[in-house]
């Protein structure tokens, strides 16, 4: 199994485009929606990045950014002025959902004399599977597209306002294959800072471990079982595994374990126990054990708690 594939297989769009921003200078966009991930993509021009707190990042044409959320942050034609204060014209502020064509004389079209056209999605991860990978992420970065993405972005720009059927999940799962594109040619850039488990993918000691463990969470894995996946001695493997993962592999499946029992424990059809077989636990106790150990809440905690921000998100007002 690919866990990269398998971390990101939940992160999906549903209705997530802002939709196309037209902006004409001077101009900000200040984005308050709360999102844990925003995907901009300029289609035509180019902007800065402000993340609160953080470094202004300039993106244009044939590069994406990802946001981290869920602080504001400002996309901009001036970073001196990023936070889209005292601006003459221009200046508006963006909740999820909401699609905004903005900064266009009235008189003429907007694609006129606009320099700069910005396709912005969000997402609201709120999945423990995919945070693993996720919270390795700074607060925004900026990435080159490979050299195939530009009919992709002429394309999603078409996409938008046209209104055929399904437009909208065209355009989800367009979207969902930027970010995830974006998000791997990131990972493997000079600059990045991958948790140690990503690097270890690709260590022909460690890698066939991790991929036996992620294949079947389940299963009563050893080290010594493991080492044979790996084809080396029970020493070689947990010395080389700690190295590079910083923690040895029954640790770590300990940890992969109460990240799935999290996210199957905001399934209501599942039982306590019913989570703890899933993870490889023949008793509840002893997971609920584990459980409370590593993430500091019996499972029953958690799982009310989970419920209650989940009732509280749905119930709260769009926009």
């Amino acid at each position: 199994m690919d866990v990269f594939d398998e971390l990101l297989r939940g992160v999906r769009g549903r209705g997530a485009v802002f939709g196309r921003s037209v902006l004409c200078a001077p101009w900000s966009l200040r984005f308050t929606d709360g999102a844990y991930l925003t995907l901009c993509l300029p289609l035509r021009g180019a902007g800065w990045i402000v993340p609160e707190g953080g470094e202004p990042l300039r993106v244009k044409v044939g590069e994406g950014a990802i946001v981290r959320g869920p602080a504001p942050f400002v996309f901009t034609d001036d970073p001196a002025d990023g936070t889209g204060t005292g601006r003459a014209h221009g200046v508006r502020e963006v909740r999820w959902g909401q699609v905004r064509d903005t900064g266009a004389p009235p008189d003429r079209g907007p694609e006129f004399d606009c320099a700069t056209v910005l396709l912005a999605a969000t997402y609201d991860v709120q999945a423990q599977v995919p945070q693993r990978l996720l919270r390795a992420l700074p607060p925004a970065l900026v990435v080159p597209d490979e050299e195939d993405c530009a009919p992709m972005r002429d394309y999603l720009e078409a996409q938008i306002g046209g209104g055929r059927p399904g437009d909208q999940i065209v355009l989800d799962r367009l979207l969902d294959w930027m970010l995830v594109c974006t998000l791997r040619d990131w990972f493997d850039r000079p600059e990045a800072d991958p948790p140690g488990w990503y690097g270890a993918l690709g260590d022909e000691v460690a890698g066939p471990a991790l991929r036996a463990m992620h294949e079947d969470p389940a299963h009563p894995w050893t080290t010594a079982e493991l080492a044979v996946r790996a084809g080396v001695s029970r020493t070689t493997l947990a010395k080389r595994f700690t190295e590079l993962v910083g923690e040895g592999p029954v640790a770590y499946l300990t940890e992969w374990r109460m990240t799935l029992a999290a996210d199957l424990l905001t399934r209501p059809e599942l039982t306590v126990a019913a989570v703890a077989r899933r993870v490889g636990y023949a008793d509840a106790f002893g997971f609920s054990a584990a459980f409370k150990r590593l993430r500091g809440a019996s499972p029953s905690a958690f799982r009310r708690e989970a419920v209650a921000a989940g009732t509280a998100e749905a119930a709260a007002p769009a926009g």
